[in-house]
């Protein structure tokens, strides 16, 4: 029996922003509000937590009124039809498990869960509400946001690294490609691997090699994946 075609997909915050979840380096975005020392870095959470807890707890309540939009459910038919689909994302949301993609790696964690300060490997949902002072572990340790801040490792790269390396097409979404070391996933592909970028601004942002889609998500994403599920393969249009 063939292996289903395996796609590995690379989402950034341009997946999300169509579900109305603001993005951080827009003119419009969260930072605007809130300058990113101070709410996304250890040293931020080490001097004011309160302040720390209460914008994610706010981003928290935004990512659940949202929606997962075409391109995330055009992803989740994809896997649907018996395609192999692995999804890396540097989003913190859950609009792909929502849309219902089963394999997602969050690289920089997610928004819907707490941690303890003190061991990583103590998470915890949060279906519903936020974390407040005095919320604590297992260990007795205040919870934090189980997101990585700006300054912290990427526990999970080795992992988006060697699910990419078994990529028979790679595709990213909505991303500049700027943030390191999630970036240098592209360098981890096979060299004969297809890939192409879904981004307004692809052409600015495209490396040598790389298939230039100029068009939001909503509609490239879709695009791309009803003509897969016609040939039954992942090859470039």
């Amino acid at each position: 029996m063939t292996a289903s075609p395996h796609l590995v997909v690379f989402t950034g915050s341009g997946i999300s922003v169509e579900s109305g979840i603001k993005t951080f380096r827009a003119s419009d975005g969260l930072w605007e509000e809130y300058p990113v020392e101070e709410v996304a870095t250890p040293e931020g959470w080490r001097r004011d937590p309160e302040r720390v807890l209460h914008f994610y707890n706010q981003r928290r309540d935004q990512i659940r009124k949202a929606k997962p939009n075409a391109a995330h459910k055009a992803l989740a038919a994809l896997e649907q039809d018996g395609f192999k689909v692995s999804v890396i994302t540097q989003n913190i949301d859950d609009l792909h498990e929502r849309a219902g993609s089963r394999h997602v790696l969050h690289l920089h964690g997610e928004i819907l869960k707490a941690r303890s300060s003190v061991d990583a490997r103590l998470r915890y949902p949060l279906p519903k509400g936020g974390i407040t002072l005095g919320d604590v572990c297992d260990k007795g340790s205040q919870l934090r946001p189980d997101v990585v801040w700006f300054g912290e490792s990427v526990p999970l790269f080795e992992d988006a690294c060697d699910i990419a390396s078994q990529a028979d097409f790679f595709l990213v979404v909505g991303t500049s490609l700027a943030v390191m070391p999630a970036a240098s996933l592209l360098s981890y592909i096979e060299l004969d691997t297809p890939c192409a970028l879904v981004d307004p601004d692809a052409d600015s942002l495209t490396p040598p090699g790389v298939l230039a889609v100029n068009t939001n998500a909503g509609e490239g994403v879709p695009a791309l994946v009803n003509q897969w599920r016609k040939q039954g393969n992942l090859i470039l249009p």
